[in-house]
């Protein structure tokens, strides 16, 4: 039981491995000891995962499908340094490559593009100007408008960030990605690192997160 255990832990990309080791922490476990996965070499194509190259063959029958975008909506209540909220999304963005990925053919085959760096910008709407009454409405409509807009896979970035005001202490965190650079596990581990980083940062602390021995690029290899 423990082998098979093992293997389908050795089987999560590292996004859902950092999630799977949090909620242990939480629960005051510890993750098996299992073989790593090696960092890859620093030069050579990076190949696509399966799931990201069964992702990306679909693009190439529906370029710019919206059905591939993963939505996710957090509401925020309460003051907001919104510089700070941005410093802290791009701190995750350094932190993990695959927030910098966009894709590419290399001798008629994908391969994975990593920007040694990326500032994200993060969008802001103001609905203060809407009637109260209105203002949920049309940050649903806005918020339907943006999970709607199609990713390039080759320009990138495949990651927005959206944030609607709708009162002086009241916001709607908008997060948008293409599937074939996240999945529902680390798309949870986005927004808790965004809320911890901002906790920090708000605070004046440095960055409480460690550095990643990992990333999904060397699990892709390490698939292959």
């Amino acid at each position: 039981m423990f082998d098979e255990l093992s293997k389908r832990i050795a089987a999560l990309s590292p996004q859902q491995r950092a999630v799977f080791e949090q909620r242990l922490k939480q629960r005051g476990l510890q993750a098996p000891t299992l073989q790593t996965i090696p960092q890859r070499p620093a030069t050579g194509a990076v190949p696509l995962s399966f799931g990201q190259q069964r992702l990306w063959f679909l693009d190439q029958l529906e370029p710019s499908n919206p059905s591939y975008n993963g939505p996710s909506a957090v509401e925020l209540s309460g003051p907001l340094d919104i510089a700070v909220l941005e410093r802290s999304l791009n701190e995750v963005v350094r932190r993990h490559e695959t927030l910098r990925t966009t894709f590419a053919e290399i001798d008629d085959q994908p391969v994975q593009v990593i920007a040694p760096t990326l500032t994200l910008p993060l969008q802001q709407i103001d609905l203060r100007d809407y009637p109260t009454t209105e203002r949920e409405a049309e940050a649903q409509r806005r918020a339907h408008a943006e999970f709607q807009q199609p990713f390039d896979l080759r320009s990138g970035p495949l990651l927005r960030a959206t944030l609607l005001q709708l009162d002086a202490t009241e916001f709607l965190l908008l997060f948008t990605m293409h599937h074939i650079i996240t999945d529902g596990w680390s798309t949870e581990l986005l927004v808790e690192e965004v809320a911890t980083l901002y906790a920090a940062f708000v605070a004046g602390q440095h960055s409480p997160l460690p550095e990643l021995p990992i990333q999904y690029a060397d699990f892709a290899i390490w698939q292959r």
